[in-house]
Formats: C-alpha cells, sequence, structure tokens
C-alpha cells in the first residue's frame, strides 16, 4: 500500500507474479538428497548440517510448513500480532495510523522435506475493489525445530481521510510447488490514530 490517495484502478490478477530469473529446482525426497554425491566429504557434511533436525518433526502432523503468526512491525511500538496456527482465522483484525511505515513478520517452521522458494502473497481490496498486490520471496528452508523468522521491506499505510477505512487483505504462504501451505483472510483499519 502507498502513503497517497488510494489507486482504485482494479489489479488485474489476483495470483502472484513469476520472480524474474529464478527457475524452481527438481523436486526431490529427503532420502534422494541424502544419497547425492556421496562421494563429496564437503557436501554430506553440509547436507548432514542441513537435514539435522528432519527426524525430529512430530511424527502425528503431516505438515511441511506451519505458519505461526503474522507480526506487523512497526518502530517504537508493540507488534500487532495475529495468531495462525490453531484458531478461527475469520475475524483477525488490525487498527493501523495512517502514514505510518511496517513491516509484516511471518513466523513458521519447516517439518519432514525442505521446502523451496516459499513466498509470501496478500492481494488487498478496498470496497470490494483490488487495489494492491504483493509478493515477498521468503526462500528455501530445511526442517527445523526452531522457528523461523521473514520480515517483509518496509511498506507505508495509506494516509489521508480518503485513505481511511478498512482494506481487506487474503494473504498466501506458498511455495514453488504452488502448495497453498496456509490461506487467510485478515482486515487492516487506518485510523487517523492508533485508537
Amino acid at each position: 500500500m502507498a502513503d497517497q490517495e488510494p489507486d482504485i484502478r482494479p489489479i488485474e490478477s489476483t495470483e502472484p507474479d513469476a520472480t524474474p530469473g529464478y527457475v524452481p529446482p527438481a523436486v526431490k525426497t529427503l532420502d534422494e538428497i541424502k544419497t547425492l554425491d556421496a562421494d563429496d566429504e564437503s557436501l554430506v557434511r553440509y547436507k548432514q548440517t542441513l537435514l539435522a533436525d528432519a527426524d525430529a518433526c512430530p511424527a502425528d502432523d503431516p505438515r511441511k510448513v506451519v505458519v505461526q503468526k503474522m507480526s506487523l512491525v512497526v518502530a517504537d511500538r508493540d507488534n500487532v500480532v495475529l495468531e495462525l496456527e490453531g484458531k478461527d482465522l475469520s475475524q483477525l483484525r488490525m487498527v493501523v495510523k495512517e502514514g505510518t511505515e511496517y513491516k509484516i513478520q511471518i513466523d513458521f517452521k519447516i517439518q519432514h522435506e525442505i521446502v523451496s522458494g516459499l513466498r509470501y502473497f496478500h492481494v488487498v481490496k478496498r470496497k470490494g475493489i483490488s487495489v494492491d498486490k504483493q509478493s515477498y520471496m521468503v526462500g528455501s528452508y530445511g526442517p527445523r525445530k526452531e522457528t523461523h523468522t521473514y520480515l517483509t521491506p518496509s511498506d507505508d499505510a495509506p494516509s489521508g481521510m480518503v485513505s481511511r477505512g478498512t482494506y481487506k487483505i487474503h494473504s498466501r504462504f506458498l511455495d514453488d510447488d504452488k502448495n497453498v501451505h496456509l490461506e487467510w483472510e485478515w482486515e487492516m483499519v487506518i485510523k487517523k490514530d492508533w485508537a
């Protein structure tokens, strides 16, 4: 979203754009990756480090990617946190002061397999019209017990009386294979102040 009056021309596509020059790798299982290049000692050590936590993932949870929460990060303020795991995702909402510079932080875990080309994508609608879309390449990750954190570049909330109001945002966390690991909708309510 921009820091000016909203551009009400509709966005034509609600799908993420391809990342220029990026070619997704061929899909391989963990067993295939472990046996590749077995004669290269340094590569074997690297793969052992990368895949050290592969067996520590919960066997009763088949998900490869677990998106835990999304936060609005603003300088000199506590983060506004939306819990995304095990919650009703139909009532997510945050109030933002107009013109505020912010970043979006996504916290997630990778389980069982290497996931390549993770991407955070969202479409912003105002009064039913798509007014903005953003696609952020998050990266490729191996399974790990600890939580990964991704922080988007800075953006500015719209400002001005006409820009105040409710923006409906449809978000997706997906990968190169077009697997959607989580899809949710939330509202950003732009007000004159934080209250």
